[in-house]
């Protein structure tokens, strides 16, 4: 009866084909849902077609910088999704476009279809931060929770997994580069949280098992510095490199070159980030706002990491050993 009961629900997921989404989508297909991909080029969402049954998943053009294409990948659906976000800024991608005015567009157009929402956030988001990354994931929140008292908040740590942009980042970078930077010394803390569990959080809460108006942080089992996170990586790819710390103050004046390239490894903004810690808050753990109080058990790095970095290992002509 269940299955049958998901089969009628419409689950719009705005940002669907993005490493988090392509996750959600498997995760609410295997629920058995009816789900629409809103995003900017449907015609690059076709890896999602295979992860459901035929006719089950479906991609609709939708730019947040636009309200109507907006309100109308919001039509008729029961749950609203919002996975949107961007890492730097490019063009008109801006990060209070995106993630403020477009956030807000998104729960306007909620609201006005009569839809539920679940909206993804990140840890760290804070009105007063001294990035304008969190700045404006900050302002989402607000403007979510205006037009949507109801909606269910994710904040989750750095995410990890087969595609994503941090391991396999740096997992590069020592497969070519003799020593890698540990920015403000590498004291930063993470709490790394595996893509899946993020997933299956969010699929909980359309479910409707999330208390609704609740602000939710993901994080994994384990807490641990930059510097350890990168020991982590030389373990696990077999690679010798020097850990170099690198003061906030330079680190920011190399971004601002960096921040040019196609792909920034690093922008001013996210040095600023860097400044602060990214673990799951000491009142969200008290009063069960974690993933441990959405009933799933955090998936450890150790299970999952090395199953996709393994191909980082076997260049060994470019192995460079360090002091």
């Amino acid at each position: 009866m269940a299955v049958q009961t998901n089969i009628d629900k419409l689950i719009t997921v705005f940002g669907g084909s993005g490493f988090l989404g392509r996750h959600l989508v498997r995760a609410l297909a295997k629920r058995h849902y009816r789900i629409r991909v809103a995003v900017r080029r449907p015609d690059l969402a076709g890896h999602l077609q295979p992860l459901g049954r035929v006719g089950q998943i479906h991609a609709v053009q939708a730019n947040v910088r636009y309200p109507r294409s907006v309100e109308a990948a919001a039509r008729d659906a029961d749950v609203v999704v919002n996975l949107t976000g961007i890492l730097f800024q490019r063009g008109r991608q801006r990060f209070d476009t995106v993630q403020g005015f477009g956030a807000e567009q998104i729960a306007l157009a909620a609201a006005a279809h009569g839809a539920r929402m679940v909206h993804v956030s990140a840890i760290g988001a804070e009105e007063n931060s001294t990035s304008l990354y969190a700045r404006s994931k900050a302002a989402g929140e607000q403007a979510v929770l205006a037009a949507v008292p109801g909606a269910t908040v994710f904040r989750p740590s750095v995410m990890f997994g087969p595609e994503d942009d941090f391991f396999n980042k740096f997992a590069a970078m020592a497969r070519f580069l003799p020593a890698l930077p540990l920015i403000g010394g590498g004291e930063t803390r993470f709490q790394p949280v595996f893509v899946g569990d993020a997933a299956e959080a969010l699929a909980r809460a359309v479910d409707g098992s999330a208390t609704p108006g609740t602000t939710y942080e993901l994080g994994g089992p384990e807490v641990r510095t930059f510097k350890q996170l990168m020991e982590y990586v030389l373990v696990t790819i077999e690679r010798r490199r020097l850990l170099v710390p690198l003061p906030f103050a330079l680190a920011k004046l190399k971004a601002q070159f960096l921040q040019f390239a196609p792909k920034p490894p690093l922008t001013p903004d996210q040095v600023e980030l860097l400044r602060s810690d990214n673990v799951v808050s000491d009142a969200a753990n008290r009063e069960g706002r974690t993933l441990k109080g959405l009933g799933i058990d955090a998936t450890a790095m150790e299970a999952v990491v090395p199953t996709y970095l393994w191909r980082f290992r076997k260049a060994g002509q470019f192995k460079v050993r360090g002091a």
